[in-house]
């Protein structure tokens, strides 16, 4: 198998001119994360910051990958791309509706120790975010990983948070906060055709069902559960 370096001659390409679009890619790639709130970032997109000058084929996939390893050893994340989550069931055989159809897409994760990320990356303004994104999560997930979206909104009205609040002191429009999680991928959002109609469902999507989310969700659960136990007990 050639090399990427006798790749690259083969294409007529210098090595520097491949570190500057290397360095393009990750550019946006950190800029987009932070301008988006996390979310994914399409394959398309990064592919075009490569085409716009170079017709061949082959070369957004070497600076696709190099850039991919040049974020985990200097920035300490890892470029993980998503495998859509599917639906798990429909209603009568009608396939549910989705408002966009995802292509190849990434998303960026720390791979830094929790501890060192929360001392020096962490942003304690947005830590209230973080905090109603892993209850919603968290919420879905004791529904079994999916829940009818009048169910989500009974659970969140319970705390004080109703879809029609658009200025929330903290959380701003909170409607909007429980979509930004279909977008960031930890949800993902379907219409099924049932005998009553249409039902909206909440299903956990790709990001909520990765390993360390998934386990830190589980964590969190059973710290719960065992503290009711220990009160009921008291």
């Amino acid at each position: 198998m050639a090399s990427s370096g006798d790749y690259l001659s083969q294409i007529d390409i210098s090595n520097e001119e491949k570190d500057k679009l290397v360095a393009e890619v990750i550019r946006y790639i950190i800029f987009k994360t932070h301008q988006n709130s996390g979310c994914p970032i399409k394959r398309e997109e990064l592919t075009q910051i490569v085409t716009k000058n170079y017709r061949n084929r082959g070369l957004p996939a070497i600076v696709i990958e190099e850039a991919k390893e040049k974020l985990s050893s200097i920035f300490g994340y890892e470029l993980r791309e998503l495998q859509r989550a599917r639906p798990s069931s429909t209603a009568q055989g009608h396939p549910p509706q989705h408002n966009v159809v995802d292509s190849k897409s990434y998303v960026l994760i720390s791979k830094l120790p929790a501890e060192v990320y929360r001392k020096y990356v962490e942003d304690v303004d947005t830590a209230h975010v973080t905090g109603f994104n892993f209850v919603v999560v968290s919420i879905v997930h004791l529904a079994g990983g999916k829940i009818p979206e009048e169910s989500l909104w009974h659970h969140l009205r319970r705390m004080g948070l109703s879809e029609n609040d658009e200025k929330h002191p903290v959380l701003g429009n909170i409607k909007e906060a429980v979509e930004l999680l279909v977008q960031q991928r930890y949800l993902q959002k379907a219409k099924i055709n049932g005998p009553d109609g249409n039902i909206t469902f909440y299903e956990l999507a790709e990001r909520a069902i990765d390993g360390p989310v998934s386990e830190k969700i589980k964590e969190y659960v059973a710290q719960i559960v065992n503290k009711n136990v220990t009160t009921e007990e008291g």
